[in-house]
């Protein structure tokens, strides 16, 4: 009887052991995830779901005038890029759309729609002299960020769509409003 309890009281701690285990480090949550440079480490994480939609919006460090740059989730965890909105033609900003893209002038900014750019991470850096990069989300892009409530003026990340176990959700910065 007491041989039976031993066996009974060690399976039964194995089994709690092991489901605290699989409930820490087991994949359970979809995220963007802003990693330090290029490290594994997260500076913070964004909790999203396919096909949820994101904005980047910088500072254009020569016309001072916002840029805004639109993502949706893809089904595989890629981030697609599908619009850019700036006011200013030059350095870095796109002159016209290419084959199957729109092109569009609306309110005084140029809208490119239909773009088609699948990146499986992009690299984003804060701006550290013009420094009012911001991220929006939210079904109308209706919750905002500054990223330097995150992130050191200068800071690069990588930004990736990521399963986060537990324990790197509890551990890490989660960007709310």
């Amino acid at each position: 009887m007491k041989n039976l309890s031993i066996k009974t009281l060690f399976f039964s701690t194995l089994l709690l052991l092991v489901t605290l285990l699989l409930l820490l480090y087991v994949p359970f949550r979809t995220a963007l995830v802003f990693y330090e440079e290029n490290t594994a480490s997260i500076e913070a994480f964004l909790p999203i779901k396919e096909e949820d939609t994101f904005q980047i919006v910088f500072k254009h460090s020569i016309h001072l005038t916002d840029v805004v740059e639109k993502y949706i989730v893809t089904a595989n965890k890629d981030i697609k890029q599908y619009e850019i909105i700036y006011e200013e033609f030059g350095i870095g900003m796109p002159s016209n759309a290419e084959v199957d893209q729109e092109f569009e002038y609306i309110d005084g900014k140029y809208h490119i729609k239909d773009l088609n750019n699948v990146f499986s991470s992009i690299n984003i850096r804060n701006g550290k002299t013009v420094s009012e990069n911001r991220l929006f989300w939210g079904e109308q892009g209706n919750h905002m960020v500054y990223f330097n409530d995150y992130f050191e003026p200068g800071a690069w990340f990588r930004v990736e769509i990521k399963n986060l176990s537990l324990w790197q959700y509890l551990k890490g910065v989660r960007i709310h409003e």
